[in-house]
């Protein structure tokens, strides 16, 4: 058997209130037909990243609303996941040649982990990304089966898209996010709908502004100097360098401006996040007003969920500067609590933000400090698309629509 994540209940009903009661009256007629149904959610870690956050509320809403839902990863592997960094960064775009022995390594862990699941039952798989989903190689009766794409493939490196369209189109559908991500080789079987967020954990529960603004001053941050945030995993996709960039033109013009860059090392399928860190690091060597959050061990005692919390309620601009993005979870966390957010426009976050109505869409730099420039200039615009933001979420992005969706 797969490594087990255990997982409570969740009732629908702890979310009266927060979403609308046709939404929740919805969910329960569409829950009678699936009474009893067991569905197996597989994915590559526990902890970190997206897919992992929005599984650990899934997964209990869809026991609460009466399906046999359970959640396992595929077993942890220092080199496997190396590979499959660069396959997820390939199939985002990069280019990659996938040599021999990466395809040779991959296969031999779907094989492991398939043979693992050889005893394992389920009247529905969903296998999340492209790390646990070669495994249908390897058992020949794992139907129906659905692999939830979380990636940006809106132009894939030929090599690995090759490699995997077939794995792909052995599933009976393919669950993308935008419909930018449809190839032509899937689309008999694609279906789109995006992630969402819980509204129920901690990291979404409102914070007390006087308190966050404690957090940000504990950590060195002068709370009566603006401050904007990025908070993203160190990635190449997520462009720090180039939101460094636009700090430093914004800087031109606001010139107390403060930056944090909050991307804790969480993840274990993430090795690529330490060389990222070191050339922001570098980057940013003798400013005292861009302050780095990476190591766990820098927040002590607080919890991350409360840590993230903080900044993205005290700061005055929520960051995103994407040069690829499937969907952005943060993006949504920040619109959820009234935060103006600027975004790359690309993929996911064009469907998370209309840009002018609840946020601004960016391409460059130097379009990201103009909007910065203007928006700590003005907090009533500030406030009118932080408003905006939370309705959209409300109406959008929250986890029980997608369990709607997937019930579907």
């Amino acid at each position: 058997m797969l490594p087990h994540v255990e997982t409570p209940i969740q009732k629908l009903e702890k979310y009266q209130g927060i979403i609308s009661d046709e939404l929740l009256e919805g969910i329960k007629n569409l829950a009678k037909d699936f009474k009893g149904l067991k569905v197996i959610m597989v994915n590559s870690t526990p902890r970190g990243g997206g897919v992992a956050e929005v599984l650990k509320s899934l997964v209990p809403l869809m026991k609460g609303a009466g399906l046999k839902a359970e959640w396992y990863t595929i077993p942890p592997r220092e080199d496997f996941f190396k590979i499959t960094k660069e396959i997820h960064n390939a199939l985002q775009g990069k280019e990659y040649t996938f040599p021999f022995w990466h395809r040779v390594r991959y296969l031999e862990h779907m094989e492991r982990s398939a043979f693992l699941m050889r005893d394992m039952k389920a009247d529905i798989w969903i296998i999340h990304d492209p790390q646990p989903a070669g495994v249908i190689l390897y058992l020949p009766h794992f139907h129906p089966s659905i692999c939830r794409l979380h990636i940006d493939l809106t132009s894939p490196n030929p090599e690995a898209w090759n490699f995997f369209v077939g794995i792909f189109r052995m599933y009976n559908k393919v669950i993308l996010t935008s419909k930018e991500f449809i190839q032509k080789e899937i689309k008999e079987r694609a279906l789109t709908f995006p992630p969402a967020i819980d509204p129920l954990m901690e990291k979404n529960k409102p914070l007390e502004l006087k308190k966050a603004r404690l957090i940000l001053e504990s950590f060195g941050i002068d709370v009566k100097k603006p401050l904007i945030s990025q908070v993203s995993r160190f990635d190449p996709w997520k462009d720090p360098l180039g939101v460094i960039e636009a700090y430093k033109l914004a800087k031109k013009k606001i010139p107390d401006l403060q930056l944090a860059l909050v991307g804790l090392f969480l993840a274990r399928d993430d090795p690529e996040a330490m060389k990222i860190f070191k050339e922001v690091e570098k980057t940013v060597e003798g400013d005292p007003n861009i302050f780095l959050f990476s190591n766990p061990d820098q927040i002590g005692s607080l919890k991350v969920d409360i840590f993230v919390n903080a900044f993205q309620t005290a700061s005055d601009i929520i960051l995103q500067k994407s040069i690829r993005e499937g969907f952005n979870l943060s993006v949504t966390e920040a619109m959820w609590k009234r935060k103006a957010v600027i975004g790359g426009k690309v993929g996911g976050i064009k469907l998370q933000i209309q840009d002018g109505k609840n946020g601004f869409l960016v391409s460059n730099p130097k379009e990201m400090a103009k909007r910065i420039a203007q928006l700590i200039k003005n907090p009533q615009l500030v406030e009118e698309l932080g408003k905006a933001a939370r309705e959209t979420v409300q109406e959008k992005f929250l986890i029980p629509r997608l369990l709607r969706d997937y019930l579907k």
